[in-house]
């Protein structure tokens, strides 16, 4: 009985650890993926927490879009193209999907729960771009 259990926990971290590893960085972009670009635009008075960004927005988008979301990335904005030029987004987050129909199926049902949630990190007004990945 002891054996079995032990088995079914060994069996059960195993599972954990392909599906955490299939989550985070190894996965990489490829040609044809959709990445969904969202740019947070720097300006007077704006803000960005990027603290609740990173630690709750965009954990809840990995579990309202399930597996549909192959791959998330967030840059934070430190620098203008010069030294003394302020930063011109403040944040951008990226969201890969196999299909156009992968990312509209997942935010679809979720876009009011996903759009409601922006007040919470920034006052400023998100720009979305989709694109194809080339390269």
């Amino acid at each position: 009985m002891k054996i079995k259990i032990i088995a079914l926990i060994f069996g059960a971290v195993l599972v954990l650890s392909a599906f955490q590893q299939n989550t985070s960085a190894d996965v990489k972009s490829k040609k044809g993926m959709i990445k969904v670009t969202i740019l947070y635009p720097n300006g007077e008075g704006k803000t960005f927490d990027m603290d609740y960004y990173s630690k709750k927005h965009m954990p809840m988008l990995k579990t309202l879009m399930g597996d549909s979301l192959k791959l998330l990335e967030i840059d934070k904005g430190i620098s203008g193209r010069t030294p003394d030029e302020p930063v011109p987004y403040l944040a951008i987050g990226y969201l890969y999907f196999d299909k156009l129909s992968a990312y509209q199926n997942s935010f679809g049902p979720n876009a009011e729960k996903i759009v409601g949630d922006i007040p919470n990190y920034t006052n400023t007004q998100p720009v979305v771009q989709i694109s194809e990945v080339l390269q």
